[in-house]
Order: structure tokens, then sequence, then C-alpha cells
């Protein structure tokens, strides 16, 4: 049930909650594991929708577009989110990214709020990765090992601590200082009594890792090989950074989604363009119904490319939060 103090309440504005609106908004990252664990356990409770992304790529491949539309069911909100990236063949520097995500209240059909979604992105998605960390590796789990230091990389070790926060040795591999600083900076500011190690042997360090993180770009020189991993190792897939060996080798494979795996995850198919089936889906993993691993030696590979029912549970909380702040600016949209 939508609660916003502060919302307009009217069919007339919209509320924009823009970049700076949200940045000031502290919420701490368990607060943000347990906003997206309820996201999966309702959609698995079939109380929410999540329908495939629509997905548009010109031939050439320089840009890429999504729309996701959702309903969570038990917070009562409907919402869509696009995204658009543009220059993918362009290095990082000449890049642009917008994406946006639109809340509507399924109990008055009032509209919540319209915000941008890059800080509800870059939390989610290593959210999902921790709680895929948490459900996957092997007991005992000590070490990980995030590849790439963009938005994705640089809140991935935090969280993972914040589900698994027995390990002892945290690794990263990446190619940019001022990502790596960023990364280090992250770490520090949720736990400053930890060190990250800066790693150059890929190879080495995958086979020294319990858990893998890959955020890389798609201009990344790394590319770990099914046979670098240790006997039980997690290789937990968001952007790029491993070959094609791990998922095609492993012993299990879990996806957020099985269709959206087969959408977005073409990069890893085999040499007939196609892709393994997975053994589960991750929402029951999540709800106990399914098991996460089935021993402690399997070599499990999960493809972790987000659903939008996270986006709309965090979005939402996130506009919670700021709408009783009397944050944003609000527009009389449909005046």
């Amino acid at each position: 049930m939508t609660d916003l103090t502060g919302a307009p309440g009217d069919d007339q504005h919209l509320r924009i909650l823009s970049t700076s609106d949200l940045a000031g908004i502290d919420i701490s990252l368990a607060d943000v594991v347990d906003t997206v664990e309820g996201a999966y356990r309702t959609l698995h409770a079939g109380q929410s929708d999540n329908p495939r992304k629509l997905t548009v790529k010109p031939a050439d491949g320089h840009s890429v577009a999504y729309a996701m539309l959702g309903r969570d069911g038990s917070r009562d909100v409907v919402a869509i989110k696009t995204s658009y990236k543009h220059g993918l063949d362009k290095g990082r520097e000449e890049q642009h990214y917008y994406t946006s995500l639109t809340v509507y209240d399924d109990v008055t059909g009032l509209p919540v709020a319209m915000m941008d979604c890059s800080r509800i992105g870059s939390l989610r998605t290593p959210a999902v990765s921790a709680l895929l960390a948490r459900a996957c590796a092997a007991p005992g789990a000590r070490s990980a090992l995030v590849i790439g230091t963009g938005t994705q990389g640089r809140l991935a070790l935090p969280f993972l601590l914040t589900t698994l926060p027995d390990l002892d040795r945290l690794m990263l591999f990446g190619t940019h200082p001022e990502g790596i600083e960023a990364v280090r900076e992250q770490l520090r500011a949720y736990y400053p009594d930890r060190e990250v190690e800066v790693v150059t042997d890929l190879r080495a360090a995958a086979g020294n890792a319990d858990v893998i993180v890959a955020t890389a770009g798609g201009h990344t020189p790394a590319a770990v090989e099914a046979d670098w991993l240790r006997p039980g190792a997690l290789s937990i897939l968001v952007g790029h950074g491993l070959a094609p060996s791990t998922l095609h080798r492993a012993d299990r494979v879990i996806a957020t989604s099985e269709a959206q795996m087969n959408v977005t995850g073409t990069d890893m198919a085999d040499a007939d363009g196609k892709l393994p089936a997975v053994d589960a889906e991750f929402p029951p993993v999540l709800a106990g119904v399914t098991a996460g691993r089935h021993s402690a030696t399997e070599r499990i590979f999960a493809y972790n490319s987000g659903l939008v029912v996270t986006d709309i549970a965090l979005g939402h909380r996130f506009a919670q939060l700021a709408l009783a702040q009397g944050l944003g600016t609000e527009v009389a949209l449909w005046r």
C-alpha cells in the first residue's frame, strides 16, 4: 500500500526526482538488500508481474535501448523503466547513458514520481549479486574477486560483505586508475576497516576466488576461463569479464530470468549461437523452494540481468524517502 508523505496526490501533477535529489538520500546497504529481496519473494509468490523487456539495437551496435514494465504486488505500484545507452562503439568517456523510472500508485491511480534511475540501478544490481552470493556460494566462502571498476563494480564489494561478512580476502581487477580509487573509496565508506587487494594476474586471482563478480564493460581485456576456477567457485556475470566457457562448462546455471538471459546474454553463446538451459531461476532459489547449489564442489554460473520489479521496489522506496523530505520538483505535466 502506498504511503507517501508529501505526495502530490492529483492527476495533473508529476513529482520529478532528479539525480541530485536522490543523491542526498541516506539509505543503508541492508535496507537496499531487504527491499530487493522482498521484490524477488513477492514475484515468486505470484503477486507481481515482470514481463520480458523490449530491446532496440541498431545493426552497427552503436546504441541500445530498453523498455521495462512491471507491477509490484506488495507495494501496489505500477512502473515503467527506460534505459538508453549511446556510444557503445566508443570509449567510456564518449558514451551517453540515460535511465528513468516512472511510478504510479495502483490503488489511487495517481502518479507517485518520475525519477532518474541511475542510482537505483547502481544499488539494486550489486544487491542482487550479493543475494546470489549468499544463496549460491560454497559453504565457508572467504574470498571474492570483482572484475571491473565502473558503476556496477564500485559497490560490489560492500554489498558482498553485507550478505557474506566472513569474506576475508577482497580482490579487484581493473584497468582504470580512477575506477580503482573509486572502488577503494566506496569500500572505505561502508567498511573502513577492510582493504581491497588490486590484482594484475587475473588467472591466479580467479583460481583463488570463491566468488567472482564480473561487472566490466565491453572493452575489458578480462575473460576468466572455466579451467581457471577452483572447485566450488561461484561466478556471477553482470557485465563482462567471464569467458563463455564459465557458462557452458558450469555444473549448475542460475539466472535471475532465463528469458532475459536469452535476450541480453547472447555474447555468451557457443559457436552455434546457443545458450544452455538454466537449472534454476533465482526467485525460487531465494524463496528456498529450489536449492542454490547441491554440493560444495559445484562450479556455479549465475547470470544477473536484473528484473524491473527490483527497480520498482527500490524506486518506490526512494520515492517514499524523498517525498517525506519534500524533495523533487512538481510539474503540471497533465494540465
